[in-house]
């Protein structure tokens, strides 16, 4: 007869297995590389353009196989981003783990990767969108990779520019859903709507983007990168900038409610960017971490908000 109650010896957990580590390894990396919060919103963007210029018209196909061909566009510039990148990214703790940087992907395959990327992308976003699309999304590619970060080390204007490439998305999602024809066919609410929305996005970065470089502002010093708040430690031109581009904000996003007449989108739009305004001058006004933290957050809500609600009740009476 055994024991009513035999004791069981205890084990350790058991540790991953060397696969299932490779594995992980290998997925990390592979997120490193491809950034998937920055193709979300991109993708996003593209979606939402698109929703705006056709509403119920758009081909729901077409736009799934242009925001296919949107992602591997996304991904290739962030690959051929960190290649440029991987002298100053070596140089800071929150970039020194990428791949580039401690050797685990060589530079010759990382540009091959993207290479293949950007020709795939572009080929899918032509089947699904027509080739203005696709120049659209080239254009995004090289104004990023070739213009925006070599930029980074010769001056604080490279946010502007970089907020050009942040809102062009829009054009794809445009052209994709046939804007340039809906416009000579005298439809303008669609036009009204994606110019709204690219303008709502490079105005957007710029409090998004400065409340970061306040965050990281030590670590772009150290590796050389002319961010605003490197050359102006004070933060002060940070802030006005930042305040400046939000509360243009406010009327562009009014702005995007017009076409659709859309009382909800409209009252979305006013929260979401006099909250953004609010968060900007606590941060201008403090200058510190808590207040960066905060209006980092708050940047992301609001734009959130403001996409969701153009989705929901913002898209085109017709």
């Amino acid at each position: 007869m055994t024991a009513p109650f035999q004791t069981i010896p205890m084990t350790a957990e058991p540790s991953l297995s060397p696969s299932a580590g490779a594995v992980a390894s290998t997925a990390a990396d592979i997120s490193r590389l491809i950034r998937p919060r920055i193709a979300v919103m991109v993708l996003a963007t593209v979606a939402t353009a698109a929703w705006l210029t056709a509403g119920r018209a758009l081909d729901g196909a077409g736009l799934v196989v242009v925001l296919l061909g949107t992602l591997l566009v996304a991904a290739s510039s962030s690959i051929a981003n960190q290649i440029v990148e991987r002298h100053t990214d070596r140089l800071m703790p929150r970039t020194a783990a990428r791949p580039l940087v401690t050797g685990r992907l060589g530079v010759r395959d990382a540009w091959i990767l993207a290479a293949g990327l950007l020709l795939a992308g572009l080929v899918i976003t032509v089947a699904g969108g027509g080739w203005a699309a696709s120049a659209a999304s080239l254009s995004t590619w090289l104004l990023y990779v070739v213009v925006y970060t070599p930029l980074k080390r010769v001056t604080p204007l490279n946010t502007a520019v970089g907020a050009v490439a942040g809102a062009l998305p829009v054009a794809i999602g445009w052209f994709a859903a046939g804007g340039p024809g809906r416009l000579l066919a005298g439809d303008a609410a669609g036009g009204i709507a994606a110019g709204a929305l690219a303008t709502v996005l490079y105005l957007w970065q710029f409090p998004h983007f400065m409340a970061i470089a306040w965050l990281y502002r030590k670590q772009y010093s150290d590796a050389g990168l002319k961010m605003l708040t490197v050359v102006d430690p004070g933060g002060l031109r940070a802030a006005g900038q930042a305040l400046a581009a939000a509360l243009a904000m406010v009327p562009v996003s009014l702005l995007l409610a017009v076409p659709s007449a859309s009382v909800w989108m409209f009252l979305v739009a006013a929260v979401a960017s006099v909250a953004y305004v609010a968060a900007t001058i606590r941060f201008a006004v403090a200058r510190d971490d808590p207040s960066a933290r905060g209006l980092l957050l708050v940047s992301l809500a609001s734009l959130l908000a403001i996409l969701v609600a153009a989705v929901v009740c913002g898209g085109p009476l017709s």
